[in-house]
């Protein structure tokens, strides 16, 4: 039993040798600044409902949904209690096919039916 543990830490002393013989590690390129998708930046009209509240010049999906969520805070329709649920007054039921509450993912499916 004592010659197994000399074996022990003679491979315990072969583990420290080899973790000092280690390589630096390579230094990773520069990050590129992602570009965004052509699709969601590319300008879409809002019909006439989706244009009372967002404007009915065109304008990227993005900004569509930005201007949505200020429109939704700017008048308290987010649901006090769920917040990922948006009470629709006159405007929004128009977009939100005649729904008086919607969840903020059912949202965009909803929104992009209006846009052209």
């Amino acid at each position: 039993m004592a010659a197994k543990k000399g074996k022990k830490s003679a491979k315990k002393g072969a583990k420290k040798g080899k973790s000092a013989a280690r390589k630096p590690a390579k230094k990773k390129a520069a990050k590129k600044k992602r570009t965004p998708n052509a699709a969601f930046m590319r300008p879409m009209t809002p019909d006439a409902a989706l244009g009372a509240v967002v404007g009915s010049s065109p304008i990227p999906r993005t900004e569509i949904t930005k201007k949505l969520w200020q429109y939704i805070k700017r008048n308290g329709l987010q649901d006090a209690k769920e917040r990922r649920m948006i009470n629709a007054d006159d405007k929004l039921k128009a977009v939100f096919n005649g729904k008086g509450k919607v969840s903020m993912f059912e949202m965009t499916k909803l929104v992009n039916k209006h846009m052209k």
